[in-house]
């Protein structure tokens, strides 16, 4: 059992890179000293863990900025890509780093977790919101249709072979990891590869039923190679490196696609799942059951030095239902053309309800709804904020389908009058 020392030190640890990658937020773009300060705070951690990122970071570092001119849009853009790099290649170096040193999981899950939901926020911010938009009533029957699909879970797994229902998932999750992973890494690829094969529509249909049709691009059937034998890799091996690049990539593409609309609706959907994640964690056996059972990517998994237990598992909704919360208020910033001081709030308090969990985990020793903790953090913390700026009302009249429709329309009556 870790003692409370040993926890506090592994709070201290996960913090200091979250607090300076949050203060970021005020440079344009990051100087050498920043990534400095992040790569001695990682470094500092037992064990010399994360020596991965500590390079690449001060690697980055050095690379020549453009001189900009403060308040232009392009210079917004450009250091909002800039940070999303630097979480980046952090990223990728504490996914990879477990294979080269020891890393504590409890600082593996708080840090990979934390820097997930700070990339899906950033790629979500677009010239048009994303694609999927919840409406107040998909988000009342969220925890319903949620609770129904885990408790048939549950049943197949205890009433049919585990190997049968987990072949079955593994084949579903094979698809739809090479979409998640191949448009995770388009946008990296696509940069290198000619305009139109990014542009230019190829529409395929299917053989017998000619009203089935699909639409992608040549740089989508490029970015769905590597994916493809990654999710072979992960089919035949089941190895927990595959299972987090596939589990990585779901939690980016939700993230960045999915939007709550309003802050009404973000609302709705978290208190919802903060009774759900409750009730089936403390009351039920079901929840912790299945993500035992279930051996395809819905969960990350970092690997411990305990034989009993080798692998500490944090689940995908745990980082995608308050992550697009979290980029909501990042988009909320964004459209008011502000210093993005609401996201930092909701991060903040996304870090510090993930603490809060896994310092009780460990104090008990026992599974803990991650939700129960996370969703009154990154709640308060944002009401918080909002309270002390006076901004309540025009936070809760904020609607990103009102705001881009006016939008529209606005840029259609200047055409008109042109």
């Amino acid at each position: 059992m870790r003692t409370s020392s040993n926890v506090a030190e592994i709070i201290i640890n996960a913090l200091n890179p979250v607090l300076i990658l949050l203060a970021s937020e005020k440079t344009k773009p990051p100087p050498l000293s920043l990534s400095l300060s992040l790569s001695l705070s990682l470094c500092g951690c037992e064990n010399h863990t994360l020596k991965v990122i500590p390079i690449c970071l001060l690697v980055y570092s050095f690379v020549e900025k453009p001189k900009l001119k403060d308040g232009s849009e392009f210079l917004i853009r450009y250091t909002m890509k800039n940070h999303e790099r630097m979480a980046n290649f952090a990223l990728a170096g504490l996914a990879l780093a477990p294979l080269v040193v020891k890393i504590d999981p409890n600082l593996n899950v708080i840090l990979t977790a934390s820097l997930t939901v700070y990339v899906g926020c950033y790629r979500s911010v677009k010239a048009t919101p994303p694609s999927e938009t919840m409406s107040n009533e998909h988000a009342m029957r969220f925890p319903l249709v949620g609770s129904a699909m885990l408790l048939s879970l549950f049943l197949l797994f205890k009433f049919l072979s585990k190997d049968l229902v987990n072949a079955v998932l593994t084949s579903y999750f094979f698809v739809l990891g090479i979409a998640a992973l191949s448009a995770t890494l388009l946008p990296a690829i696509a940069r290198f590869l000619p305009k139109p094969w990014n542009d230019n529509l190829i529409i395929w249909r299917f053989p017998y039923i000619r009203s089935l049709e699909v639409e992608f691009t040549k740089s989508q059937i490029i970015a769905a190679i590597p994916g493809t034998f990654f999710c072979a890799w992960y089919a035949t091996k089941k190895h927990w490196l595959a299972n987090n690049i596939l589990g990585l990539a779901f939690c980016i593409q939700g993230i960045e696609m999915l939007s709550l609309g309003s802050f009404k609706t973000g609302a709705i959907l978290l208190s919802g799942l903060f009774v759900y994640d409750i009730f089936w964690v403390f009351f039920t056996p079901v929840m912790v059951s299945v993500a035992k059972s279930f051996d395809a990517p819905i969960k990350l998994l970092f690997p411990t030095s305990d034989s009993a237990r080798p692998f500490s598992m944090l689940g995908l909704g745990d980082i995608v239902i308050p992550g697009i919360f979290v980029a909501l208020a990042l988009r909320y910033d964004v459209s008011r053309g502000k210093e993005s001081g609401y996201f930092r709030s909701a991060f903040l308090g996304y870090v510090v309800g993930l603490v809060l969990t896994i310092f009780v985990m460990n104090w008990f020793q026992a599974a803990q709804p991650a939700l129960l903790y996370i969703v009154p953090a990154v709640t308060g913390f944002l009401a918080a904020h909002c309270l002390w700026n006076g901004e309540v009302k025009h936070l809760l009249e904020f609607d990103e389908s009102k705001t881009t429709s006016s939008e529209e329309t606005e840029a259609d009556s200047s055409k008109k009058e042109e």
